[in-house]
This record gives C-alpha cells, sequence and structure tokens, in this order.
C-alpha cells in the first residue's frame, strides 16, 4: 500500500494532524460541524462529560458524551476552502494509519452533521424556522478539483441549472450532492422543512447582496428562486454544506446539515435574537444522532 509522504499528511510533532491539533482516536465517529468557534462551547455545555478539548487558529474541537454516547464538535470556520481542511484530516484520523502513513484496510464511517445558519431564498420560508438541506449546489468549485467528482454528483440537475441561469462561463461550474438518506430520516421531524441548498464562495457578492460593489448578474436570486428541478426548489444560501456533501461522498463518510433560518432574502426579514432557537436546534440534533 502506498505510503503517504510527509508533504502530503503533514503531523505534528506531538502526533496531532497539522491543522485540527486532534490525534487519532480523540474523535467520535458522530460528528457535529460548526462554523462559529464559540458554538463549540454551547454545544459542548449539553455533554455530561468531557473527554478533549483542542484549539488551533479557528479549529475549535471538542470530544464528550451526550446521553451516553461519544460526539465530537469541530468549529471549521466558515467557507469550502476551510472545510476542505476540516474533512480530510478529519478522515485522515481514521482512516490512515499515522505510524506506517497508509490507508488502513479497514475504513471507518463516520455520521457529519452540520448545524449553521442561513438565508431564505423562498418567501414562504419564515426566520427561525429549521432548513434541512436534502441536497446542495457548490458555487465554490472544490469538487471539481477530486477524482471521481462526476460519479458522485447529480449531473441532470447541474445541467438543467446551469441552463435555467445561462451560467456566466467566467464562474466556477456548479455541482450538485445530495445528502446521507440516512441522516436525512434521523434529521427529519415536524419542525423541520427539507430543501435544496446553495453553498456560496462569498457572504455578499457571491450571494447577491450589494453594498458598493455591483453585480454580473443583477437578477441572479430572482432566477434561482423560480428554479424547478422536478419537484424540488432552491430553499437556502448558506456557504459550507455542498462541500461537506461532495467529500463525504467521496470519502464514504455520511453527511447532513441543518440550518436555522436567520434572514429572508426575498421578505427582507431578519431574526430579532436567533441564539435561543439555535440552542433548540442544537439540542434537537443532539437528541437525534444519539436516541
Amino acid at each position: 500500500m502506498q505510503r503517504i509522504e510527509e508533504s502530503e499528511l503533514i503531523i505534528n510533532a506531538d502526533g496531532s494532524v497539522f491543522h485540527l491539533h486532534l490525534k487519532p482516536g480523540q474523535v467520535a465517529n458522530d460528528i457535529i460541524l460548526v462554523g462559529d468557534p464559540g458554538r463549540v462551547d454551547m454545544i459542548s455545555s449539553f455533554f455530561q462529560s468531557i473527554e478533549v478539548k483542542a484549539q488551533n487558529r479557528e479549529f475549535v474541537s471538542c470530544t464528550g458524551r451526550f446521553n451516553g454516547k461519544r460526539i465530537t464538535v469541530v468549529a471549521t470556520g466558515i467557507g469550502t476552502d476551510n472545510i476542505d481542511i476540516v474533512l480530510n484530516e478529519l478522515d485522515a484520523l481514521v482512516n490512515v494509519d499515522f505510524v506506517t502513513r497508509t490507508p488502513k484496510t479497514v475504513l471507518t464511517t463516520l455520521n457529519m452533521v452540520r448545524i449553521g445558519t442561513s438565508g431564505a431564498l423562498q418567501a414562504d420560508l419564515p426566520v427561525d424556522s429549521w432548513l434541512l438541506s436534502e441536497m446542495a449546489i457548490g458555487f465554490d468549485g472544490l469538487l471539481n478539483f477530486y477524482l471521481g467528482r462526476n460519479e458522485v454528483c447529480d449531473l441532470p440537475f447541474e445541467l438543467a441549472f446551469k441552463e435555467a441561469l445561462n451560467w456566466n462561463p467566467l464562474l466556477t461550474s456548479p455541482y450538485v450532492i445530495k445528502a446521507s438518506n440516512a441522516l436525512v430520516s434521523k434529521l427529519d421531524g415536524a419542525k423541520v422543512v427539507k430543501g435544496v441548498t446553495i453553498s456560496a464562495p462569498g457572504f455578499y457578492g457571491p450571494q447577491g447582496r450589494v453594498i458598493r460593489l455591483g453585480l454580473q448578474d443583477e437578477s441572479i436570486n430572482d432566477k434561482i428562486s423560480a428554479f424547478r428541478f422536478d419537484t424540488k426548489r432552491i430553499t437556502n444560501y448558506e456557504m459550507e454544506c455542498s462541500a461537506i456533501y461532495g467529500l463525504s461522498a467521496l470519502m464514504g463518510h455520511q453527511a447532513a446539515t441543518v440550518c436555522l433560518i436567520i434572514t429572508n432574502r426575498l421578505a427582507g426579514t431578519a431574526s430579532k435574537d436567533y441564539h435561543p432557537e439555535m440552542k433548540k436546534l442544537v439540542v434537537y440534533v443532539l437528541n437525534s444522532l444519539t436516541n
């Protein structure tokens, strides 16, 4: 089996992986991913016990137990570029032997649920609702760098989307990827709304916001909101989901995303205080993963 060179997988002097500063054995099979490093403390405050904490730059991690089950929370920071770091290093922690620097013969499947905030692109999605992403569309282009991209993506959906939006060839080609059916079933509930999420490579222009800089396509959000593929419609913007789904599909992991809607871009509304609702969503996800 081919050895992974030191330049490709950097291991720190203490045996931890380069960015996350976690060691093999310190990661649970059930992982909650959040963007905000401060949210790790909030989520771990619900744990009955804490086993390990780690922090390096924006990457904050905590492994503990909730309802007797081992859970890891990892803050990824913002953007799919950070997701590329986090998912590759989480996979390495469970599926690479750090001594021989070779992939293990028996691979571990991780269950990863992102909890985040998001902006709605449909007028009937009120702020403070919970959006479970059945599919994600990546505007970031990350998955296009990886072999096997076409085998895990919904190519007819991609083609229809690009044709409907008259996709600008200067932009990266969007990719469309499904969530884990098993995790979607586990996270579904009376308060949960399911939809299709766009992961944008920025917060302002890539999500159609205008402050001082104009947009290449001023009507892009109207086109996105009007788009339909079979019975599916695009419900919201965020910045990480597509890369989590894409890399998980390629690596053999399970992934899903639940976002709290804090703004509605069509209605021009914003949550007055989303923090109490976020705590309710966190407890819901923790119970869903451990029951």
